[in-house]
């Protein structure tokens, strides 16, 4: 009778559970990226200090990858879902330790991108979405975000008023636990000490008749040891350890946060008593559509990121050591107009941001951000497929450029083109070269997903030709020619504190990726 009894419950909960399942609807979607490109990618070809001569550009000249992204949505109810998003790559040819070469048998290339839960708070029209997911500050208007646009673990509740009025609020956590706590300011080990770094916003969408707004603000704390880690791998038992930066797959916020001459030089960064920083950003996105086929769109941001302890940095060639200060705060704005025609949409975009006044004494005066995505260009810029080779000025902190732009042209049936030209000049002072070391901001730190540190008497003048074409309704063919014409001020950067000379160079691109997409 036992067994019979056991028998019975076991089926009841196969059954129960294959019941429950069904009520569950799985939806699944995805996209397959296939490139192969050619360029360069560093605007200095040689540099040449104490007389030795190193070649600045060390990357291929061509490559070829792919990526794929997975989406699994299971969803129970209009007020119960979840989300697990996987990416695989991206896998460079002929890479191994990726799984491009011969066998394909690469280690940790599956990745979760997403992993979340939406659901609604009972009785009401709050929703709710907790877990690692993609968060955006508003930026559906004139050149991306500025501030913050990638994955990162929060919690995130809206509620829609009426159809005029929403609010969004979040928490969410991008770094903690990440420092190893081996440091020579601590006596004893302090991992995973002071490390975390929490924000927390409110947007407020507002909706009215060909007028669109967004206005939000954040706060934020970031801990001392959040940016920097210390690295010492020897067992002498001698303090000859150093600093490093501490970065992420979607950005470099040691870059984006604190004033370049520490963030390109981390073991100079002091102590400080403070165990935590403040960091502010506010931002109004505006667009006006109420002349319709004329579209105008307006972002306006500030930030500022409290100072965390001082740094030395020496000025000019064999000048004096100076202290400066790891405050950043600054602003940035940006507009676009266009017109939307039957063949094509002609527009013009522009943005101005603060730069550095050359003193360090008194912090940066670039603004800070973490993981910006300015889009109006495609190789200075996110503007189009830009995992294939180096992505560079997604960051307009320091820089003010105008543009213009013909998308969406189209000739013949699914093929579109678009065209656009821009230039690119600095807003920092002259000034700052002398703290930094000839050429560094040119080569390294375009490496960090930043634009290169343009001065005043610096300027890029960018080209892009993207052409799409749908090969069928789910696979597109996408080439994109990009020029950029490098006009580095040679006399000013010869000015940085360390003696060395540089050959600068144009950069392009040209690209071509399949993309399947379900």
């Amino acid at each position: 009778m036992k067994r019979i009894c056991t028998l019975i419950l076991a089926a009841g909960l196969v059954f129960g559970a294959a019941t429950g399942a069904s009520a569950i609807d799985f939806k699944a979607k995805g996209q397959w990226l296939m490139g192969f490109g050619v360029g360069t990618d560093s605007p200095v070809s040689k540099i040449s200090k104490n007389g030795n001569k190193t070649k600045a550009d060390n990357t291929d000249t061509f490559d070829a990858q792919q990526r794929v992204r997975l989406q699994l949505d299971a969803v129970a109810s209009e007020a119960l879902s979840g989300t697990v998003y996987f990416e695989i790559g991206t896998q460079k040819w002929g890479k191994s330790d990726n799984g491009g070469a011969l066998g394909a048998d690469g280690n940790n290339q599956v990745r979760v991108k997403n992993a979340y839960i939406d659901w609604a708070i009972p009785q009401t029209d709050a929703k709710v979405r907790m877990g690692i997911q993609g968060l955006a500050l508003p930026n559906t208007y004139a050149g991306g975000s500025a501030v913050m646009d990638t994955d990162v673990a929060a919690v995130v509740g809206s509620y829609k008023f009426n159809e005029n009025v929403a609010l969004t609020a979040f928490w969410a956590r991008p770094f903690n636990d990440n420092f190893n706590g081996k440091d020579a300011r601590y006596s004893n080990n302090h991992a995973n000490y002071l490390d975390n770094m929490d924000l927390f916003g409110v947007t407020a969408p507002l909706t009215f008749d060909g007028v669109n707004l967004t206005p939000w603000v954040m706060y934020g704390i970031l801990g001392k040891n959040t940016l920097t880690n210390y690295v010492d791998n020897t067992d002498d038992g001698v303090d000859n350890g150093s600093y490093s930066n501490i970065g992420s797959r979607d950005g470099n916020p040691p870059y984006t946060l604190l004033p370049f001459p520490v963030a390109s030089n981390p073991s100079s960064l002091g102590g400080t008593s403070k165990a935590y920083g403040s960091m502010f950003w506010a931002g109004l996105p505006l667009a006006v559509t109420m002349f319709d086929p004329l579209n105008i769109e307006l972002d306006i941001n500030y930030g500022y990121v409290e100072g965390m302890g001082r740094y030395d940095v020496q000025k000019g060639q064999g000048g004096d050591m100076v202290r400066g200060s790891t405050q950043r705060q600054g602003w940035l704005a940006k507009a676009l107009v266009e017109y939307k025609m039957d063949w094509a949409t002609p527009g013009l975009f522009g943005w101005y941001a603060s730069g550095d006044d050359g003193s360090v004494k008194n912090g940066s005066e670039r603004m800070p951000s973490l993981v910006p995505t300015g889009n109006f260009t495609s190789y200075m810029g996110d503007g189009n497929y830009g995992w294939l080779r180096q992505d560079y000025g997604v960051d307009y902190a320091g820089t003010w450029g105008i543009g213009a732009q013909l998308k969406d042209m189209s000739f013949l049936e699914d093929l579109k083109h678009t065209f656009r030209l821009a230039y690119w000049g600095g807003t920092n002072s002259t000034s700052m070269v002398k703290y930094m070391s000839s050429a560094y901001a040119w080569t390294e730190g375009v490496g960090a997903a930043t634009v290169p540190y343009l001065t005043t008497k610096d300027g890029l003048v960018e080209f892009n030709l993207v052409n799409s074409y749908k090969i069928y309704q789910n696979l597109e063919m996408n080439l994109e020619l990009d020029y950029l014409v490098n006009c580095m001020d040679n006399s000013t950067w010869k000015k940085a504190n360390t003696p060395s000379s540089f050959s600068k160079q144009d950069m392009w691109k040209a690209q071509v990726t399949f993309a399947y997409s379900f």
